[in-house]
């Protein structure tokens, strides 16, 4: 049993240990730069804005996870290590207000882009510092994050430096690079020394960011038709919105997520290190983005059907929107199906066939009205998640 002593430095966790109130606390933050994620690529959308915002998803994903991992090796709600998530939720709190601006600068007040990367460096930092005196005698654990540091850490968050010097699509570019390269060297360097101590824990937390994205594309909706007057169509547009998050939230709680934890529990050692960082710290990331992007045309879809002024219910999606509705979805079902697949070692057709269809279908949004392609998208992942069943 920890002393006094220990509790108010470092607790470490147990087999049993559950989600704490602490981390649900420090998801508040990512909720808020989830939202924003979903307002920097509304406000210009086009293809390379939406790679911008998933660039910076990717980047926010990397700081939630980071503190994932610890806290189910540290007791999220123990002095110590509450204060450090106070920390990092104020360094993420910043990262969130200057998303909007990370691609276009605003005149006056602090260079946003710099902001943005100093204070992302800081996040990863501190998780490694904290990490490193979580164990101070498990030299295993150092050696590991002695390679993260210099090969996931170092060199990409140099890259990011270098791309604030630049503007537009050679930003993104760089970016995207600093990117993949953190997540290769987490691939490399994540095979072993890193622990998971409580595999419930650990598939909890991984839901409840699902959930966190599932809720920002209920904001998409509201924000969606806000400062419209209500009509028939607008409401019957928000409860098919609603039908399509349940349709993906039934999809991956009901079919997904208890597989992926039952497979983690039956692992040890450096075998569950693996399927946790390949299934919930890679895999996971497109079923957050697929959200993410989803939230994206649900937003448009009801803000052109709302505002009447200027469109009428036969109107199309246009532009990256027209694939961003469909082809959000089947971001997520990729996902969804490559969890089944690495878990479970079994080919899931229809997932795999539901998603090739939706990554494809943005012309064809184009051609039909709004609001037939948004109920199409909900009936479909609907007749979807019984299919799969079967």
């Amino acid at each position: 049993m920890a002393t006094n002593s220990e509790r108010a430095r470092l607790v470490a966790t147990e087999d049993s240990h559950r989600v704490t109130p602490a981390e649900l606390f420090f998801d508040l933050v990512f909720v808020y730069a989830i939202t924003q994620v979903t307002a920097l690529m509304a406000d210009d959308p086009s293809a390379l804005r939406l790679l911008g915002g998933v660039v910076v998803l990717a980047l926010l994903w990397w700081c939630w996870c980071s503190f994932a991992w610890l806290g189910n090796v540290v007791r999220a709600d123990s002095g110590a290590m509450f204060t450090v998530l106070v920390a990092v939720m104020a360094v993420v709190l910043i990262v969130s207000l200057a998303v909007p601006e990370v691609y276009a600068d605003a005149p006056g007040g602090v260079p946003t882009p710099l902001l943005f990367v100093l204070c992302y460096g800081t996040v990863r930092v501190l998780h490694l510092v904290t990490y490193w005196l979580s164990d101070p005698g498990d030299q295993t654990l150092h050696r590991v994050l002695r390679r993260t540091a210099l090969l996931s850490v170092a060199p990409p968050f140099a890259l990011l430096l270098v791309g604030t010097a630049f503007t537009g699509v050679p930003r993104i570019l760089i970016w995207l690079a600093a990117v993949a390269f953190d997540y290769l060297a987490i691939f490399v360097t994540g095979k072993s020394g890193w622990r998971v101590s409580s595999p419930g824990h650990f598939a909890e937390r991984h839901g409840l960011i699902v959930i966190i994205a599932l809720g920002e594309s209920i904001v998409a909706i509201g924000v969606g038709v806000t400062g419209f007057p209500l009509s028939g169509p607008t409401v019957g547009a928000a409860a098919v919105g609603l039908f399509l998050a349940a349709g993906l939230w039934h999809l991956y709680f009901r079919q997904v997520a208890d597989s992926a934890e039952h497979r983690l529990t039956t692992l040890t050692d450096d075998d569950r290190t693996r399927l946790a960082r390949d299934v919930y710290t890679f895999l996971h990331l497109p079923l957050v983005a697929g959200v993410v992007i989803t939230a994206l045309g649900m937003k448009k879809t009801l803000q052109q059907i709302a505002d009447t002024d200027h469109y009428d219910l036969a109107e199309p999606l246009h532009g990256v929107v027209a694939w961003a509705l469909p082809g959000g979805v089947g971001l997520f079902l990729l996902g969804a199906a490559l969890i089944v697949l690495r878990t479970s070692n079994r080919r899931s057709p229809a997932l795999f066939a539901a998603s090739a269809v939706c990554l494809a279908a943005g012309p064809l949004v184009t051609l039909i009205p709004s609001f037939v392609a948004l109920g199409l998208l909900a009936g479909g992942v609907t007749v979807l998640g019984h299919a799969h069943r079967r």
